[in-house]
């Protein structure tokens, strides 16, 4: 890319939490983004000149509360500020960022690697999220080496993976980073409930399009009673079917906006039989038609109501 402005075009476009204040030290200029997605994970390559760069509260998008932020460093040195904790990150050294707080970063000429994951599927706790966000996790050794391995690789090759492969890739990826903080907070390992429910999560992540995904089957697939699966998330925003219902609508609304596909076409590939149902659905969930988002409707819609932070449509939880 040519100029630091195209860059900064690019880097506004690709949908990444935004950063402000980036400085350019003169020289020729070397910089570009590429973005692609892995299931639930969003992954993207940059290559960017020495400076600096921040985020601010007023900077911060509330959709981004949504999500952590991994960043991976394949070449140069960052250095990353947030919550009063410093990471000096070196090749294949990682860092968690919370996407909605303030942030500040510091480099030479870089190329690293951002995931951004749903904030549920790692299960972090306000204080464990305190302890990690801005912490080097160390990329030559233990799970942050696996972890650092694989993600280089797949940033470059998503394009290769059938949907299913896809859904189950990324739920590997995102177990994987949890091992890795879990190891940086010097734990021995998390709660038995803990770790159990974020191999369900992970479970479910990956296997959203089966139709016939329902608690019973997920109980069974990690041989535990209904009853002991439902206690396990009875603390939690959503029960395991309202989670599965809201997984499914959120791939379905990522689908519409990215494919001329029918909304029952979309719905049906993401395990919903009945389009009317879906469409009920969708629109208490997220305040307008998915048909909104259909490629003939883009045109022709000028304001789309926004996400009622993680509603699950009005309905009552499922048992």
């Amino acid at each position: 890319m040519s100029s630091a402005e195209a860059f900064l075009e690019t880097l506004a476009a690709s949908e990444l939490p935004p950063l402000i204040g980036h400085r350019h030290n003169g020289g020729e200029f070397r910089g570009g983004v590429v973005t692609r997605d892995l299931g639930p994970l969003r992954l993207a390559e940059l290559i960017s000149p020495a400076g600096e760069c921040f985020r601010d509260e007023r900077s911060a998008r509330a959709a981004d509360s949504e999500l952590w932020q991994i960043d991976l460093v394949t070449e140069g040195r960052v250095r990353a500020e947030q919550g009063g904790n410093t990471a000096e990150l070196g090749p294949a050294d990682l860092v968690l960022i919370d996407p909605v707080r303030p942030v500040r970063f510091a480099s030479t000429a870089t190329t690293h690697v951002t995931m951004l994951l749903p904030r549920n599927s790692l299960r972090l706790g306000p204080a464990a999220a305190d302890r990690l966000a801005g912490v080097r996790i160390p990329g030559d050794r233990g799970p942050g080496a696996l972890v650092s391995a694989l993600a280089g690789p797949i940033a470059r090759s998503t394009t290769d993976f059938r949907a299913d492969e896809a859904d189950r890739t990324a739920a590997a990826v995102i177990e994987l980073i949890a091992v890795a903080l879990t190891a940086q907070l010097g734990d021995s390992g998390p709660a038995p409930d803990d770790a159990l429910r974020s191999r369900i999560v992970g479970f479910i992540e990956a296997r959203l399009s089966d139709r016939d995904l329902t608690p019973a089957k997920v109980a069974a697939a990690h041989h535990i009673s209904v009853r002991r699966l439902h206690k396990l998330f009875e603390d939690q925003p959503l029960t395991v079917a309202a989670l599965i219902r809201r997984r499914r609508l959120d791939r379905c609304r990522a689908d519409l906006a990215g494919t001329d596909r029918t909304v029952a076409a979309v719905a049906g590939r993401w395990g919903f039989a009945d389009p009317a149902h879906f469409s009920r659905l969708f629109k208490a969930t997220y305040g307008y038609n998915a048909a909104a988002l259909t490629s003939n409707s883009r045109t022709r819609m000028v304001k789309a109501l926004p996400d009622r932070n993680g509603e699950d449509g009005g309905e009552p939880r499922e048992r």
